[in-house]
C-alpha cells in the first residue's frame, strides 16, 4: 500500500511537470493561436505634414516603441504578432486607401517565440497629402501570410489629420514625453513659387537695392537688418491681420499637436498669427541666405535672425506686429497713437519693426537659459543644413 503510494505521489508529480512545461510552450510559442494586430503609437493618428517633411531625409523623429523593429518606421502603420519559429517568412498586404496605394512587403522573422514590431511599406499618395486639409477617418485594411499560411485579416479605422497640424510631440508606452518641435521647420518654405514675387515687391519699395545676404564685409549686421526690414515691410503692406486660431480638432492625451497655416493659406488669407508670422519670415529670409531661427516659449512662439555670418550676433521679431495689432498690449508705458500724425507709412512700419525687435529681444533675453534647457514648449531651431537634413519644407 506505500509502494502504490509513493507510484501515485510519483504521477502527480510528473504529471505536474508536464503540465507546467506544456503551459509554457503554449504561453512562449503560441502554436494553436497565430494572428496579428494593427497598431501605431500616435493614439490613432497619422499626421501629413510629418510624411512630407521626412520623406527624403533619415530622421526618425518619431522613435518606435521597440528597439528591435523590423522595416520602415516612417510607415507610421505596423503590425505586431508572435513568431513561432526561427526564419519565418512574413508577407504583408495592405490595402489601397485615398491616402496610398496597395502594398506588399515580404520579411524574415530570425528568432523564435519573439513578438515583433513590422513596418510594411506604404506608398504614399503625397499629393493628398497635401491637398488634406481637414481630418478624415480611413480605414486600413492588413492581409498576412506567416510561413505562407494565411493570418485573419485586419482592419483599423485611423484619422488622418489636416496638413495644417503641426506635430508638436507624444507620449509613448513608458508615459515618456518626446519633443517633435523640429517639424515646426516643415512649414518654413523657403522654395515656394510665391517667394520670387514677395522679394520682387520688397525690392520695389527702394528700402534695399538688392538681397546680398551675408556678403560683404562693411556693415554687415546693418544690411542685414535693413534686408530684413525689407521683407517686413513688404508683409504689412499686404495688409496682414493677426488671427490667434491654434487649435485644432484633436482630442488626445497621446499627441499634441498646433495649426500652423502653410505659406499658401497665409498668403491667400492674409492671417497670421504668432507661429504663422514666425514660419512665414524665416521662410523670406531663409531665401535670401539669412539663417532664421524660430524661437519657441510656452504659448507663444517668435522668430530671430543672425545679423552676421559668423553667426555671432542675433534679432529677434515678434511678427503679431506685423499685423493690425494693438501695441499697447506690449508697450503700456508707450501710446503709439500719438505719434502717427505727420508719419509716413515707411516710418511706421519702420517704428513697428523696431519695436517688434525691442520686444522680442527682450523676450528671448529672460527666457534665454530655458528656451536652450530643451525643457518641453521651449525651443531655439535654427533653419539651417542639419535641421534640412532632417525635415524638409511640406510644400503645396
Amino acid at each position: 500500500m506505500k509502494q502504490l503510494d509513493k507510484w501515485q505521489w510519483s504521477t502527480l508529480i510528473l504529471s505536474a511537470i508536464l503540465v507546467m512545461a506544456f503551459s509554457v510552450f503554449i504561453y512562449r510559442y503560441e502554436p494553436f493561436k497565430s494572428g496579428f494586430e494593427i497598431t501605431d503609437q500616435l493614439g490613432g493618428n497619422i499626421f501629413p505634414a510629418t510624411i512630407l517633411s521626412t520623406a527624403t531625409t533619415d530622421a526618425n523623429l518619431i522613435v518606435p516603441a521597440d528597439s528591435d523593429y523590423i522595416g520602415n518606421p516612417k510607415s507610421c502603420i505596423a503590425i505586431r504578432l508572435k513568431n513561432s519559429y526561427a526564419n519565418s517568412k512574413l508577407r504583408i498586404e495592405v490595402a489601397e486607401t485615398p491616402f496610398f496605394s496597395q502594398s506588399v512587403s515580404e520579411f524574415i522573422l530570425p528568432k523564435a517565440g519573439k513578438e515583433y514590431l513590422v513596418f510594411p511599406d506604404i506608398i504614399w499618395n503625397y499629393q493628398a497629402l497635401r491637398d488634406n486639409n481637414q481630418a478624415v477617418p480611413v480605414s486600413i485594411s492588413v492581409k498576412a501570410e506567416l510561413n505562407k499560411k494565411e493570418l485573419p485579416q485586419r482592419l483599423k479605422t485611423i484619422s488622418m489629420r489636416s496638413i495644417n497640424e503641426c506635430f508638436l510631440g507624444y507620449v509613448d508606452d513608458k508615459m515618456k514625453f518626446h519633443d517633435t518641435g523640429e517639424f515646426f521647420a516643415a512649414y518654413v518654405n523657403e522654395e515656394h513659387p510665391q517667394i520670387d514675387k514677395l522679394l520682387r515687391e520688397a525690392l520695389d519699395t527702394r528700402i534695399v537695392n538688392r538681397f546680398l545676404g551675408y556678403q560683404g564685409n562693411a556693415h554687415q549686421s546693418e544690411n542685414v537688418d535693413k534686408q530684413v526690414y525689407a521683407l517686413w515691410n513688404v508683409l504689412q503692406k499686404r495688409n496682414f491681420k493677426y488671427s490667434s486660431t491654434t487649435n485644432t480638432s484633436l482630442s488626445s492625451n497621446v499627441v499634441y499637436t498646433q495649426r500652423v497655416r502653410t505659406l499658401d493659406d497665409a498668403l491667400e488669407s492674409s492671417q497670421i498669427n504668432c507661429v504663422d508670422g514666425s514660419v512665414l519670415l524665416a521662410s523670406l529670409m531663409k531665401a535670401i541666405n539669412i539663417n532664421p531661427i524660430l524661437v519657441r516659449i510656452p504659448g507663444h512662439m517668435f522668430v530671430g535672425y543672425y545679423t552676421d555670418k559668423s553667426h555671432k550676433n542675433m534679432n529677434f521679431l515678434e511678427t503679431t506686429m506685423i499685423g493690425d495689432v494693438n501695441l499697447d498690449d506690449f508697450f503700456p508705458d508707450e501710446k503709439l497713437d500719438s505719434t502717427m500724425v505727420g508719419k509716413s507709412q515707411n516710418q511706421m512700419s519702420k517704428l513697428t519693426y523696431e519695436k517688434s525687435k525691442e520686444y522680442a529681444t527682450r523676450k528671448y533675453r529672460e527666457n534665454d537659459s530655458l528656451i536652450h534647457s530643451g525643457k518641453v514648449n521651449y525651443m531655439f531651431l535654427e533653419i539651417d543644413k542639419k535641421t534640412r537634413a532632417q525635415v524638409q519644407p511640406i510644400g503645396k
